[in-house]
């Protein structure tokens, strides 16, 4: 079947085949037939292997970065920067993996107990067009450690960029049938996920997405990993640091065109500075004018596809007919896919942006009486991701950050993925953990051995 992928700027239409069951099949046997012999790899065999993507994303970088703009519209600069990450991400894990993978010592009655830690086969990883290098690398450099083998349904709508993959791996000289792509649609997926040969599920996108996966995965007693959406909390004391804070909202909301999981979405402020806060805020966005995303300059990058923005102006509509106040933009920009930098304020519960993810350069400001309600305000929510709190006040931010129900809170920074700290949610954000030590464990069977 041909399906159609489209420039977000340009318009420029491209199509690509998706494989039919015997592309399928020849992908998995390969997988199948590859995983004894990569697990067998000494860890330093496979650590050179990851050093060597490392250094071909590096020395492709400006064509990759590109190929991601293309697709989905990222901005050059944004997509470089996403590069570098994947490329880091995978050192990280060639440095780190053999003291992860270690086999822990357990005191028991017994002579010798211990657990230790064993791939489990191949890893089938669902992956999203927003950073469509770095969540495949997140997921792919630790599983490549563990001794798994992988392979990847990538977004339809960004299909050169999973081909860009599969190429930079076989370049680094990664043996056939480690990793694979496979370009399918949703109801060949679920083939895949019921093979025997796929043993676990990583799935990076929407809360849709995520129950579908995983009731899939649980009809076959399939393990999955679930990194879904957020409505992160921003959540603004009265003696935050505005100078500090609101560039960062900035950067939060407005990064990658608004859609990141873990963008800041609801902006979370104590009444006294509320219109303070507003205000610079609206100062600071209006200067990220959308344009050329492969244009240094460019401010803010457009949507990645026009339903998208579609879906956006919708909650937007809906929410100011129930009484939010357009403080900045809030309306289409010229061509389908632009959106401006836009904030909307007032917002209170039973409007779109309020209780919905808004999945685009669109911020939410809800006023709080006090910290007390602040806190309640951040917890009220389906999601459960990220949150940032800013105070001046370390302690006082630690604690409310303790309070707050998400996978992550930063106190006086932005939620950001990094490679050394577990990332993942609760609550409609998922489950399971990518990144970190917790992140390799995942995909493994963790084995106890017990020698009486």
């Amino acid at each position: 079947m041909s399906v159609e992928n489209r420039d977000p700027w340009t318009g420029e239409v491209r199509r690509h085949q998706n494989l039919g069951p015997a592309g399928i099949e020849a992908a998995l046997a390969a997988a199948d037939r590859a995983f004894p012999r990569w697990a067998a790899l000494p860890l330093e065999e496979r650590g050179a292997f990851l050093r060597n993507v490392a250094a071909v994303l590096r020395a492709r970088r400006e064509a990759i970065a590109a190929v991601m703009t293309g697709d989905m519209g990222k901005l050059r600069r944004e997509a470089l920067t996403e590069i570098e990450k994947s490329a880091a991400g995978c050192e990280y894990y060639a440095d780190h993996a053999g003291r992860y993978l270690a086999d822990q010592a357990i005191a028991t009655d017994a002579s010798r107990s211990y657990v230790t830690y064993e791939p489990i086969g191949c890893v089938l990883a669902i992956m999203p067009w927003n950073f469509p290098l770095w969540q495949v690398f997140r997921f792919l450099a630790p599983s490549l450690m563990a001794g798994n083998v992988a392979v990847l349904k990538h977004a339809t709508s960004v299909p050169r960029c999973a081909d860009a993959i599969a190429d930079v791996l076989a370049e680094a000289g990664l043996p056939p049938g480690v990793f694979a792509v496979l370009h399918i649609d949703s109801e060949q997926t679920a083939g895949v996920i019921g093979d025997p040969r796929i043993k676990a599920v990583s799935l990076t996108g929407s809360e849709r997405a995520g129950r579908s996966v995983a009731a899939t995965a649980g009809r076959h007693l399939k393990k999955c990993v679930l990194e879904l959406g957020g409505s992160d909390p921003f959540v603004v004391l009265e003696d935050a640091d505005l100078d500090k804070a609101v560039p960062m909202a900035v950067l939060s909301r407005f990064g990658n065109a608004g859609q990141t999981c873990i963008a800041a979405k609801r902006f979370i402020v104590v009444d006294s500075i509320a219109d303070e806060f507003v205000r610079r805020f609206v100062q600071a966005s209006e200067r990220l004018q959308p344009g050329d995303p492969h244009a240094d300059g460019t401010g803010l990058a457009p949507m990645a596809r026009a339903d998208l923005r579609d879906e956006l102006h919708k909650q937007v509509l809906a929410s100011l007919a129930k009484g939010a106040k357009p403080v900045l933009g809030c309306a289409p920009g010229q061509g389908d896919t632009v959106y401006p930098a836009s904030i909307l304020d007032h917002v209170v519960p039973g409007m779109p942006a309020y209780d919905e993810e808004l999945f685009g350069p669109v911020a939410s400001v809800i006023r709080a009486s006090d910290e007390a309600d602040a806190l309640r305000i951040a917890n009220d929510t389906a999601f459960g991701l990220g949150a940032s709190v800013w105070t001046r006040d370390a302690a006082r931010g630690e604690a409310v950050a303790r309070a707050i129900n998400a996978g992550a809170c930063f106190v006086n920074a932005i939620v950001r993925s990094d490679v050394r700290l577990p990332f993942g949610g609760t609550k409609a954000s998922g489950y399971g953990r990518e990144l970190a030590e917790h992140g390799i464990h995942e995909f493994m069977n963790i084995k106890t051995v017990y020698v009486g």
